[in-house]
């Protein structure tokens, strides 16, 4: 800076010393016409002075280029006219966009470059801006807090990336937010760098998806291509790009610290089964938004408390990956507990959650204590394995569809003891949908003749279709051996079967009228 300042002379040197140029007199109130002024104030206890710059066009010029970005230089012919009118210009385009006159003049008075801009650069740029959908109170904020934005060279080739390659799909607030984060040094190579994610197979009608949904300055900007590069290696193997569409925020992540150490946990659990591993990844990438300490707190408290093995331990993740989100405290310790209390063995708790895995994650103050309380007022017992098994069966249905299944059985006679007696033998019945079940006994009452309490022996009735296997079979069963065939006999057996059987079925018809074989 010394060095630049050697540049100019001293204005307010003694007109006496030897070491520096003797300045003309300048008499008070006569105008001056020097090649490059600058206005300095106009208070009323100043107005009487003007100080005046009296060097070469040439050293002006050379100061100039060295402290403006080239795009933003102030031509070295400017007059003082000049300046006043970029200045008073750039005072209506800031106050244009509801920049109040005090903020303009801190503005400028903390940002050299901005003051010495042309207005038409800045000008131009606020346009640039405004082209992506940064306006109003978005553009407003932006200006205020990083001026920047309208000085700095590394903006424009960002601007026009983003509004030509990317078709303008980055959404305004997601450019604000890189703006104000990023400094313009880190911007450069913005666009290599999202080349290279095309490059290695994310669709070009994604990229877009991808970049709204990450942190572009930790994912892009402080990254180098290098760093994308080494990711995009590693995850390859358990399916990159499937796993980043479906969550960009991976690419925020540090690979050495962050990304390698997760993974590790889950293909140390699978066995060194890459494949597997890459199942788990793909159905729920945000696991890896977990520390490396908090997925192995969870493994082991999962061996540690309900038994399980490394291998069980995986399968219900695979099934379940959110059981990595469920609270040790608050939700993992007092469920498996639960299961514990209803005598349930550590082989029977991994049955349970591979069925039941939601059990894990749904409130109990909001869902299950309601299920519970139910299920207890129609005659299940406490502390029961017949209650655990009918507590797993009802964490896929609401509290609401649970009432009205019971209410249906209710409606057509059944009691409290029939509905826990065909629950115990086909627990399913209790999340079907109560509109399908009453189809299916009217079916059954109205249409076939049976008495309802033939689901006493066989409730598992309830859980075929009524139109492509019930009534399909039953149709045919009952031009050939009549109505009096039994209901599992018809249903249970495999298609394949029911179609040979459908075959010798005219060469038992004088054999076995009464269908017994049927």
């Amino acid at each position: 800076m010394a060095a630049l300042l050697s540049l100019l002379p001293n204005p307010f040197s003694s007109s006496s010393s030897s070491s520096s140029p003797s300045l003309p007199s300048v008499p008070i109130n006569t105008p001056a016409t020097p090649q490059f002024s600058v206005a300095l104030s106009a208070t009323s206890h100043l107005h009487n002075w003007v100080s005046v710059i009296n060097a070469s066009i040439t050293r002006t010029s050379q100061l100039k280029t060295l402290l403006l970005p080239k795009c933003f230089a102030i031509n070295s012919t400017i007059s003082s006219s000049d300046v006043f009118n970029d200045t008073g210009s750039l005072f209506s385009l800031f106050q244009g966009l509801g920049v109040d006159e005090r903020e303009v003049e801190l503005l400028l008075n903390k940002n050299p470059a901005l003051r010495l801009a042309s207005f038409d650069c800045v000008h131009e740029r606020v346009c640039s801006l405004e082209s992506l959908g940064i306006n109003g109170v978005a553009l407003y904020s932006l200006i205020t807090k990083c001026p920047d934005v309208l000085t700095a060279p590394e903006i424009d080739p960002l601007i026009s990336f983003i509004r030509d390659d990317l078709e303008g799909k980055i959404e305004p607030a997601q450019i604000c937010r890189l703006l104000k984060a990023a400094e313009p040094r880190f911007l450069v190579g913005f666009d290599g760098k999202v080349r290279l994610l095309v490059h290695h197979g994310i669709p070009q009608e994604r990229i877009a998806h991808v970049l709204n949904n990450v942190n572009l300055t930790r994912a892009i900007c402080l990254k180098s291509a290098e760093e994308i590069e080494k990711t995009f290696t590693f995850l390859s193997r358990f399916g990159a790009v499937d796993i980043i569409i479906k969550r960009p925020a991976i690419l925020n992540y540090d690979l050495e610290s962050q990304l390698i150490p997760r993974v590790r946990v889950l293909v140390e659990l699978s066995g060194g089964d890459d494949a597997a591993t890459g199942v788990v990844l793909r159905k729920l990438p945000a696991i890896l938004r977990y520390s490396e300490e908090h997925l192995g707190g969870h493994v082991e408290f999962l061996r540690s408390f309900a038994g399980l093995s490394d291998q069980e331990i995986f399968k219900i993740v695979c099934v379940f990956p959110n059981v990595f989100s469920a609270s040790k405290e608050r939700k993992l310790n007092p469920r498996i507990d639960f299961l514990k209390q209803c005598g349930l063995n550590s082989y029977d708790i991994f049955r349970f959650l591979i069925k039941a895995p939601l059990f894990l994650g749904l409130s109990f103050e909001e869902n299950l204590v309601h299920k519970l309380s139910l299920l207890v007022k129609i005659g299940y017992q406490y502390r029961t394995r017949e209650l655990a098994i009918a507590m797993g069966a009802v964490t896929r249905t609401s509290c609401e569809n649970l009432q009205k299944v019971i209410g249906l059985f209710l409606s057509y006679g059944l009691s409290c003891e029939d509905i826990v007696a065909m629950s115990n033998k086909h627990p399913q019945i209790l999340q079907y949908n109560p509109t399908s079940l009453k189809e299916k006994i009217e079916y059954l009452i109205e249409d076939m003749g049976r008495e309802v309490d033939e689901l006493l022996a066989f409730p598992a009735f309830l859980g075929y279709k009524l139109d492509d296997r019930i009534k399909h079979r039953y149709e045919v069963k009952k031009k050939i051996i009549g109505e009096g065939m039994s209901l599992n006999k018809l249903l249970s057996v495999s298609t394949e079967r029911f179609s040979r059987r459908k075959k010798k079925d005219p060469a038992h018809t004088t054999e076995n009228p009464s269908g017994s074989k049927g």
